[in-house]
């Protein structure tokens, strides 16, 4: 069994990660239910800092059937997310740079809790994401060639 509940796999092709972060995030007791429903999407989600707090923009959890919840734009509300004070300033400091965003990776179940990790990343150029998919195309052909071998043997 694993404890993932969310990939971000768009945010892994779309940016470099260059350092991630584990974070606690703020919840009702509703998205919790609806996460253990696998009814989460971080997809078009990233982070930011206000305040020296950091809060999570457009994630979207989807209620279920029996939540008593009137207002659709509670789904994709901002949440607040957990850090320690040493952690965002240190995020403070990256993000201040030129380039750098904080971007969901994956949410996870840690202890009973949920946890979200976020990654420290930069924007990939178009010809970038040309190059690892080339990449992956030919690890892929690669292994297929590998088993070819090995089924002729």
């Amino acid at each position: 069994m694993t404890n993932t509940i969310i990939k971000n796999k768009k945010a892994l092709f779309d940016f470099n990660v260059e350092d991630q972060i584990e974070a606690g995030i703020s919840l009702r007791g509703w998205e919790v239910k609806s996460l253990r429903d696998n009814r989460g999407n971080i997809k078009e989600s990233y982070a930011i800092l206000r305040n020296n707090e950091v809060f999570l923009i457009g994630a979207h959890f989807s209620p279920l059937r029996n939540a008593n919840i009137t207002d659709e734009s509670e789904a994709t509300r901002t949440r607040k997310l957990l850090l320690k004070k040493k952690e965002i300033a240190k995020l403070n400091g990256y993000i201040s740079q030129k380039g750098y965003t904080l971007i969901p990776i994956s949410l996870y179940w840690k202890n009973g809790k949920v946890k979200l990790k976020l990654g420290l990343a930069k924007g990939r150029k178009k010809h970038d994401k040309r190059h690892l998919i080339k990449e992956r195309d030919w690890k892929r052909e690669q292994e297929r060639l590998a088993k070819k071998t090995l089924l002729r043997k």
